[in-house]
């Protein structure tokens, strides 16, 4: 029993810990800002997951989901809070705030008020513009919270996603190859804390999937996963994910998951954030 017992704990700790090298920490600082162009790369990002001290074991038994929206929000943001009322969980949005949706950045208000987390995704999401250097990313983000400060205590505003995930793999062709390591380091020295995601729903591929093809690849991504941070996303186009949420919802129920926000999950990690 005492064996068996070791090896349940081990694979409890080693679930948590892949999900904790995708969290890049920083110290909460006075640098911090005051105030869809292309589709987002999606797939679980292969190299960016970087480890990081102070992460601990879950008890054993525990399972913890969080449901992330990128790119939003858009007028399917409304049916995704919707559903995510009635089903009584939380949820964590890394927003943008291009031309084409900022009649809908008044959701984020809503969100807020129901217990959602808000992150930071990017004001534009256009890659060329956004990685072309450290500084037009930093000037995209200060716009975004510039965008957003109406309907969110931006002291609160802390996470960040990069678009296409914390890898080389899109940056480098706009700015270089070394602008993603900089550009976590900064993310740091401003104190953001950046996470990528470890399940993937690919709703934002070419070709529309089904609903039914969208929980089809969570599941596969989710295998034996303790700790799991879900990729998937809330704009115009993305209306099958709307479509498969409840069951997406209900599946991980099913496999004895809690939902938290991001946030929720790093201190139930041991990852407190900011000081």
């Amino acid at each position: 029993m005492d064996y068996r017992g070791g090896r349940i704990r081990r694979k409890i700790y080693f679930g948590t810990a892949i999900l904790m090298l995708g969290l890049v920490l920083g110290m909460r600082c006075a640098q911090l800002p005051t105030g869809c162009g292309e589709e987002t790369t999606t797939g679980i990002p292969q190299d960016s997951w970087l480890q990081v001290d102070g992460g601990q074991a879950l008890e054993e038994g525990t399972k913890l989901v969080c449901l992330t929206f990128d790119d939003g929000p858009s007028a399917t943001t409304t049916q995704v809070l919707d559903i995510l009322k009635e089903e009584q969980l939380p949820a964590t949005f890394f927003v943008t705030a291009a031309d084409h949706n900022r009649e809908y950045l008044p959701l984020i208000a809503r969100a807020v008020e129901e217990g959602h987390q808000i992150a930071l995704h990017t004001a534009k999401h256009r890659y060329q513009d956004i990685y072309a250097s450290t500084e037009a990313f930093w000037l995209d983000i200060k716009e975004l919270r510039q965008s957003i400060c109406h309907y969110v205590d931006l002291s609160t505003v802390t996470w960040l996603r990069f678009p296409g995930g914390s890898t080389n793999t899109v940056s480098h062709k706009y700015g270089g190859s070394s602008i993603m390591k900089d550009l976590k380091e900064q993310a740091r020295e401003k104190g953001y804390q950046v996470i990528d995601w470890n399940v993937c729903a690919e709703d934002a591929v070419g070709g529309h999937p089904t609903a039914s093809q969208i929980l089809k690849n969570i599941k596969e991504d989710v295998q034996d996963k303790s700790v799991c941070v879900v990729l998937m996303h809330d704009t115009a186009a993305t209306t099958t994910t709307v479509q498969a949420l409840p069951d997406i919802i209900s599946w991980f129920r099913s496999q004895g998951f809690t939902f938290c926000t991001v946030e929720e999950m790093a201190r139930q990690t041991g990852q407190t954030g900011p000081a």
